[in-house]
C-alpha cells in the first residue's frame, strides 16, 4: 500500500481529487472517507459523484444511511455510518446488496467495522490543514492492492 499526502487548499482542489478518483473507479471498490466532523468527507463524496456523471442534488446520507446512484457507470452507493452505534448494524442495513456490482463511498467507515482490509479499498483521511477551516484541508490517501497504479 502506498500512502500519499494531498493538499486541498480550496474547493477546486477537492473537486479535482474527486475527478481523479471517479475516473478510475471500478465495481467492487470502496472509497472509505474518514476524518473529523466538517473536514470535507461529504464534499469529497459529492465531487466524486458529480465527476462520475451525477448531475442532480447529492444529499448527505446521514439520516437515510445509504443513497444509491444506480444510473452511474459503475453504480455508486453513498453511505454515512456516523449514526451506527455498533458495526453489527451494517448487516441489518443489507449493505452487501447495495455493494453488489457497485462502488461504495463510505463516510465514517470505522463505525461500520472498516474496509481497509479489502484490496479494493481506497482509504482517504480528510483533515483540516491548519488551526481553522480557512487553512484548507489535507488528505492522506492509501490504496489497497487493487488500487495499485490507479490511486490518486
Amino acid at each position: 500500500m502506498t500512502r500519499t499526502a494531498i493538499d486541498l487548499p480550496d474547493l477546486a482542489a477537492m473537486e479535482a481529487l474527486g475527478a481523479r478518483i471517479a475516473a478510475d473507479m471500478r465495481p467492487g471498490d470502496v472509497i472509505a472517507l474518514s476524518g473529523p466532523l466538517g473536514a470535507g468527507k461529504t464534499t469529497l463524496a459529492r465531487a466524486i459523484l458529480r465527476a462520475a456523471g451525477h448531475a442532480g442534488e447529492v444529499p448527505s446520507p446521514t439520516f437515510t444511511l445509504i443513497e444509491m446512484y444506480e444510473a452511474l457507470q459503475p453504480p455508486v452507493a453513498h453511505a454515512d455510518f456516523y449514526r451506527l452505534e455498533d458495526p453489527a448494524e451494517v448487516e441489518e442495513l443489507g449493505l452487501d446488496d447495495y455493494r453488489e456490482g457497485a462502488v461504495l463511498i463510505a463516510e465514517w467507515p470505522e463505525r461500520a467495522g472498516g474496509f481497509a482490509h479489502e484490496p479494493a479499498c481506497l482509504t482517504i483521511d480528510v483533515s483540516f490543514a491548519g488551526a481553522n477551516a480557512q487553512a484548507g484541508r489535507k488528505a492522506i490517501v492509501e490504496g489497497g492492492a487493487d488500487w495499485l497504479g490507479r490511486a490518486p
